[in-house]
């Protein structure tokens, strides 16, 4: 199902005469539409199967001599998302890192962050949103184990209530081998190296 823009935009015309705007005023005239088309984005993926972009697997354990299993970790830092949460309708954005002890295969680094993308892209809470990755990756890659950690800021902390303006929020999600804290410390420690 497809996000309805009209319906939204005529729900926001309401939303502004209730907050008591003038919807018609310059200004305003636009925003229904606009918000429309921001809706479409934030949500784009309420329909899409996150497990896809993980299709096309490579295996390590076949290719250029001599054949071989992978001992170590997979990591990709630093991958950018935006999603909005389902209390209040804000955004919140942040870094998600994620790692995966390889079984027999692989994907190919990009597609990593099309699943975040397409996780994040629906009302979220962070810490179900670092759950459906890391069970995302399990599910279709079959790896010895998984690790996603996300830091992220919140529209409803730095701009509402107590205004924390600094706060962001750190969660883990682990699966296999990495479910355990010993097992995926040097990990951590990895997403700390070079950094302040």
């Amino acid at each position: 199902m497809a996000v309805d823009r009209e319906r939204i935009s005529a729900l926001v015309l309401e939303l502004l005469e209730a907050i008591g705007e003038d919807p018609d005023r310059p200004g305003l005239r636009l925003t229904p539409q606009r918000v429309a088309d921001s809706y479409a984005e934030f949500y784009a993926g309420i329909d899409q199967d996150p497990a896809a972009p993980l299709a096309h697997t490579i295996s390590v354990s076949r290719g250029p001599a001599p054949d071989t299993l992978p001992s170590g970790a997979v990591m990709l830092r630093d991958i950018h998302f935006r999603s909005v949460c389902e209390h209040h309708l804000l955004l919140f954005r942040g870094k998600a890192h994620i790692a995966y002890l390889p079984g027999e295969k692989v994907v190919g680094l990009g597609a990593l962050p099309k699943v975040v993308d397409i996780l994040a892209a629906r009302p979220q809470v962070q810490e179900r949103l670092g759950e459906q990755i890391a069970d995302t990756i399990d599910g279709a890659l079959d790896p010895r184990g998984v690790l996603v950690v996300l830091e992220a800021s919140h529209g409803c902390v730095t701009m509402r209530g107590e205004r924390q303006r600094e706060a962001s929020t750190v969660t883990i999600a682990a699966r296999g081998e990495l479910s355990e804290p010993a097992a995926r410390a040097e990990l951590i420690a990895l997403l700390a190296t070079g950094r302040e």
